[in-house]
């Protein structure tokens, strides 16, 4: 990873101890030398510069960082702009990259003073802080340093110099993101390969060989060395399925910080500080089988990092296009609908050797692609408004080969409106109507599609409604409408189905409001009881506020729903289609060569699911994004 190189790194629990910690001597020696070269010799001396030149202890780290969280208005230690927010604090700088790109102020008692430690990259991953520590030129540190105390609050309108343009400067803030996501991952036991599914084949023998090629009963024998974990195939959920997966991760739930693992981990992908393969089944491989004289490759060829053991077994090449549709439905002529897509496409090459695959990617302008990053292994050698041809060399097991976004061709596979009109302040009437797969043909098919109405702030007493197709279940605090249940798919057709019903809400005296919020320039002020007033006066982080709230006055909500107020009502879509992508984005196994030439049969499948797809309550207000004009 060139241009990245790590300081060091410590993980937090949720106590805010120092869990874990990591320093790279090589590193920090570069350090010096840097701060050497750029203030000479009075560089040690802290209180002419204010900068941190010694890395810091675990203990002053828990402490910089438990104090940060009372200062910089977040629980996670986010920097996010408060009214209490003062010079020299990451959210006076209010830029949103604050959140993720943070600094500690760390207290010398001996000395009376503190000194800045920046940039620190903070990753959060379940109960864990991760911060690393990338290494920058101090040149870096100061300007930020001086970003710190101006009194335009660091971005102000004109103004060249900002945050966001310091950091284009610096490759190793990306480096180190992707340092902090793959740690997080190892933590928790999410560490994974991306999946691949395998579009089952007709006849009794493909699927079977499909079945026995991807649990590794073929080639077993024949093979030098196992890949790092066992190859798992499930068939997806429901029976209409469009095949199997096929990871070599395992799936692994939530698990104690494995410090063992940690350290294999840090010392085998990025010794003495510098990024090299941050691949998890790579690196737990190496350490589980070693090396032997028959893994070398051919003389004439190099092997690359991401491919330590060479396959050797019954040939063949997978690609599997998964695609996430994300939409803001308002059926409303002063906002338009927005709808996007986010798709990666995995692959799966069990080929001999170390050989070169090529295919062409061809109609990118019909399908709208905006954002193109692919995996270090590719080779982008042709560019071109209709046509890029891709090549790249295949590590080993399932790896995400292509990631794009782009606008869906087809048009939004869900449309129509959803209404809701509070006749009184406990009852209202509802209706839906809606088209699904309208101007859709096969093979594309939705297998399912369900309907929620989530109310977390209101109890259900009543419900009466009947849809015109498909089935409806009520909790105390949603409605769920199941228009195609799972396993019932819609092949290659349009479908309408509305929805009439009426719902009535248990009244709110046997509920506390959450009250309204105000942020002015004092604290936040809730309108409830003298109480909760005197309490808020001594509460500076808005996530405290909020939780303090929902955990003592409200019924259970996700944080995660920060739109389920009273003000706002919608409704959430969740499906699934299969046989083929929403952007138009393909690959066309006939035209997939392998070079050296074998014969190995190329298998393609392409499915889409649901993101954050919403349907705004049509009568109700809405937050929507205002669009710039040119």
């Amino acid at each position: 990873m060139p241009g990245c190189s790590i300081r060091a790194l410590w993980i937090l629990n949720n106590q805010d101890n120092v869990v874990f910690s990591r320093r790279f001597p090589v590193v920090e020696r570069r350090w010096h030398l840097a701060c050497q070269k750029e203030y000479g010799a009075l560089y040690k001396e802290d209180k002419r510069f204010g900068i941190s030149f010694l890395l810091p202890g675990d203990a002053e780290i828990a402490s910089a960082f438990s104090t940060r969280k009372q200062s910089e208005g977040s629980v996670r230690g986010y920097g996010i702009r408060v009214a209490s927010s003062a010079l020299g604090s990451d959210s006076w700088v209010d830029d949103p990259i604050t959140r993720h790109v943070i600094s500690l102020h760390i207290e010398k008692e001996e000395e009376e003073m503190s000194t800045l430690l920046w940039p620190l990259i903070l990753h959060t991953k379940g109960p864990y802080r991760i911060l690393i520590l990338p290494l920058v030129e101090p040149a870096h540190l100061e300007a930020y340093k001086e970003m710190l105390q101006r009194p335009d609050c660091g971005n102000s309108v004109g103004m060249e110099e900002g945050i966001s343009s310091l950091l284009l400067d610096l490759p190793c803030i990306t480096g180190a993101f992707l340092v902090g996501h793959v740690l997080g991952d190892i933590i928790v036991g999410d560490a994974q390969e991306p999946e691949v599914f395998v579009a089952a084949s007709p006849t009794v023998g493909g699927l079977l060989d499909s079945l026995t090629g991807s649990i590794g009963i073929s080639g077993i024998a024949a093979r030098s060395k196992p890949v790092a974990a066992p190859v798992a195939a499930t068939t997806g959920t429901g029976s209409g399925a469009a095949g199997v997966v096929v990871s070599d991760a395992p799936r692994n739930s939530s698990r104690l910080l494995d410090k063992e693992l940690l350290r294999t981990f840090i010392s085998s992908s990025m010794p003495f500080g510098t990024p090299l393969d941050l691949n998890v089944s790579n690196i737990l491989a190496v350490k589980a089988n070693g090396f032997q004289s028959s893994d070398l490759p051919p003389t004439d060829l190099k092997q690359p990092a991401w491919k330590p053991y060479l396959y050797r077994g019954k040939q063949r090449i997978m690609f599997s296009i998964l695609e996430t549709v994300y939409a803001a439905m308002y059926d409303r002529d002063e906002i338009p609908d927005t709808v996007l897509i986010s798709g990666q496409v995995n692959c799966r090459a069990e080929l001999e050797g170390l050989p070169d695959v090529s295919f062409p990617l061809a109609g990118l302008s019909t399908a709208h692609i905006e954002v193109l990053s692919f995996h270090p292994c590719a080779q982008v050698p042709e560019h071109g408004v209709d046509k890029q041809a891709l090549m790249f060399s295949p590590p080993l097991g399932n790896f995400l080969l292509m990631r794009y976004q782009a606008y869906c061709s087809l048009g939004p596979p869900v449309k129509g409106f959803y209404q809701l009109s509070m006749v009184s302040e406990d009852e209202g009437a509802f209706l839906f109507k809606l088209r699904l797969m309208e101007g859709y043909k096969a093979p594309l098919a939705m297998e399912f599609c369900t309907i929620t109405m989530p109310f977390p702030r209101r109890k259900i007493v009543f419900f009466d409604g009947n849809p015109s197709l498909g089935t409806v279940a009520t909790t105390e605090h949603a409605v769920e409408w199941k228009i195609i249940p799972s396993g019932r798919g819609v092949p290659g057709k349009s479908v309408e189905a509305t929805f009439p019903g009426t719902i009535r809400f248990s009244p709110r005296a046997t509920m506390k409001s959450h009250g309204s919020l105000s942020f002015g320039k004092g604290s936040m002020v809730d309108d409830e009881s003298d109480t909760e007033s005197e309490n808020l006066n001594n509460v500076v982080n808005i996530e405290d506020f909020l939780m303090e709230k929902m955990n003592k006055d409200l019924p259970p909500v996700d944080m995660e729903e920060p739109f389920c107020w009273d003000a706002y009502n919608y409704a959430k879509v969740a499906f699934k289609i299969v046989g083929g992508t929403l952007s138009g984005m393909s690959i066309d196994p006939k035209l997939v060569s392998i070079y050296p030439a074998v014969r190995a049969p190329v298998d393609f499948s392409a499915q889409v699911a649901s993101g954050e797809y919403i349907l705004w309550n049509t009568l109700g207000r809405c937050p929507s994004a205002a669009s710039s004009k040119v």
